[in-house]
């Protein structure tokens, strides 16, 4: 059986609420990167005090935090590029 007649190309364009739709995402965007940010704060400051107090577990916990925020930052503002080079790639498997 021969599907060679079937392509995909996308358009965010051609349906109606488009633009809503790519206003939500960069929403949400924004959202998850001041939840990122908040992250950040408090696990900093949670290291801080965990290792002020010699808490070890506050300290693993707050640098665990921090981590976890700076990742999320980077795999947000990465998102469009690694969805982009994942689809290209599926896109040239013939």
């Amino acid at each position: 059986m021969n599907v060679a007649g079937v392509s995909l190309t996308p358009s965010p364009t051609d349906l109606p609420g488009s633009a809503a739709l790519q206003r939500l995402a960069n929403g949400l965007a924004g959202w998850a990167l001041i939840a990122a940010l908040i992250g950040l704060v408090i696990g900093a400051a949670m290291w801080a005090l965990g290792s002020h107090s010699q808490n070890m577990h506050q300290s693993m916990t707050g640098r665990r935090a921090v981590v976890a925020s700076l990742a999320a930052a980077v795999l947000i503002g990465a998102a469009p590029t690694l969805i982009n080079f994942f689809f290209t790639t599926g896109s040239s498997v013939h």
